[in-house]
């Protein structure tokens, strides 16, 4: 009976990521159709597959990579139709599923809870349905507030009209963390650079992606529980890393940053803080561009490269490695070097498959860059760092360009467009994997061989 059990529940697990891979690849197929008719493009004119395939993708992996500016190429259609793609990819499939669950009343099913555990982070599908109703209600009221703000803030410098879609635009796309703007009319690709060191918008924006990024369990808990001493280690291991990371984050770009006239040099001193900690807060898959990141120092790129790369919390709007992969991570090396086999911390023991987990998605995460960077730099007329940045941008969903994606070649941008896929998709499918913690029955085993590490 324990077999047949084990098997059901891997089948289960095995067809909800079949299914999560096959609905992203039909909503970014919709996304790509809606986009190329002409009514989407100002022009008036289609703007051929690649690029729609590209946006869809890019907007439905909540990445923000984009081959032409958002305002200048998409109408006002288009650009509906890009929000609906990102809210659609950041919020999860399964949450616009559970809305239309939950409005006829209708009783979830076992393969539905299994799915929406898988959307909102969980290992378990206790509570599921009731974190799922509070995530909804959490995402709608939060990009309302941001729109508000927005709308208010830019309303003095333009008209109301304008002012709301600027407000509903970016804090959809913020707390999404899809990094997509609508600035083109003031200035073409300039991303969030016109209002970078602005108190209100950075703050603003800065709230939506950090909340955003920290993952629906996270927020749950953080409400019922006002005290941390009442949180789950895991919840105290992502607020902890999201703040540590935060606050190193800014203070190495500023110092590597602070006397470069491309990017911090010429901003006074109160500026230079807002703008590095608005770099530090984007880089970890957001995207939107706060300073000219063609513009950083060798040194500026390798620091956005790691916190790229490291992303935002599992079962959120976020990409990349999350955080409580990468403090895995920095626990697993930190016990190997003082001699301990195991890996302690809040008085709890971090099991041994977890670490497992986490280098296997580390590993594949390094591999992909470094691939991805060797080959659009030859495929390109781009710099292998250029490409690296490009490609770990693309993997991690972030959408921080140093102005390259326009130059690369067909194969390349196909490259990207997988890349983004798997970051959004596939690392997702990878997890889900993860959470059966079961062990294929091993029939038999090998004699154990002596090697020399190090």
């Amino acid at each position: 009976m324990k077999s047949i059990k084990k098997n059901k529940d891997r089948r289960n697990t095995s067809n909800i990521g079949q299914t999560i891979a096959v609905v992203f690849f039909l909503i970014i197929f919709v996304g790509t159709v809606l986009l190329m008719l002409p009514v989407s493009s100002k022009s008036g004119v289609s703007c051929g597959a690649t690029k729609a395939l590209f946006t869809a993708t890019s907007a439905t992996c909540v990445t923000g990579l984009v081959l032409a500016d958002t305002w200048v190429q998409w109408s006002g259609f288009g650009q509906v139709v890009i929000l609906c793609l990102i809210e659609t990819g950041g919020l999860g499939f399964m949450s616009v599923a559970s809305s239309v669950i939950f409005l006829f009343k209708r009783k979830v099913s076992i393969s539905e809870r299994m799915a929406i555990a898988y959307n909102v982070g969980s290992d378990s599908m206790s509570g599921v349905v009731r974190v799922q109703k509070k995530m909804l209600f959490f995402s709608i009221g939060a990009e309302l507030l941001g729109a508000i703000i927005l709308a208010l803030r830019f309303s003095r410098d333009f008209g109301w009209w304008q002012s709301v879609k600027l407000g509903v635009f970016h804090s959809v796309s913020a707390f999404c963390n899809a990094g997509f703007d609508i600035f083109g009319f003031k200035q073409e690709g300039s991303s969030m650079m016109l209002y970078g060191t602005d108190t209100v918008v950075v703050a603003t924006l800065s709230f939506l992606i950090i909340f955003g990024g920290l993952g629906f369990l996270v927020w749950d808990e953080m409400f019922r529980w006002r005290s941390p001493r009442k949180w789950s280690v895991y919840t105290k291991l992502v607020v902890i890393t999201t703040a540590i990371l935060l606050v190193t984050g800014m203070a190495l770009i500023c110092i590597v940053e602070w006397n470069n006239p491309l990017t911090l040099g010429a901003m006074g001193v109160a500026d230079k803080l807002k703008a590095g900690f608005f770099q530090s807060t984007t880089a970890r898959t957001a995207g939107f561009a706060g300073i000219d990141q063609g513009g950083l120092t060798d040194a500026g790129k390798a620091i956005t490269m790691f916190y790229m790369l490291i992303g935002g919390s599992s079962g959120s709007t976020a990409g990349g490695l999350k955080t409580v992969t990468f403090i895995v991570l920095v626990l697993f090396l930190w016990s190997t070097l003082r001699g301990k086999k195991n890996i302690h911390i809040f008085y709890r023991t971090i099991p041994n498959e977890k670490v497992l987990n986490a280098l296997t998605i580390f590993g594949i995460m390094i591999f992909l860059a470094v691939f991805g960077g060797i080959f659009i730099s030859a495929t390109s007329p781009i710099s292998f760092t250029d490409g690296l940045y490009e490609s770990i941008s693309a993997i991690a969903t972030v959408g921080l360009t140093t102005g390259v994606t326009t130059a690369l070649s067909f194969p390349a941008k196909l490259m990207i467009i997988v890349y983004m896929y798997f970051g959004r998709v596939g690392i997702l499918t990878l997890s889900l994997g993860f959470l059966q913690d079961k062990e294929s029955s091993v029939k038999f085993k090998y004699a154990n061989t002596r090697l020399l590490i190090g």
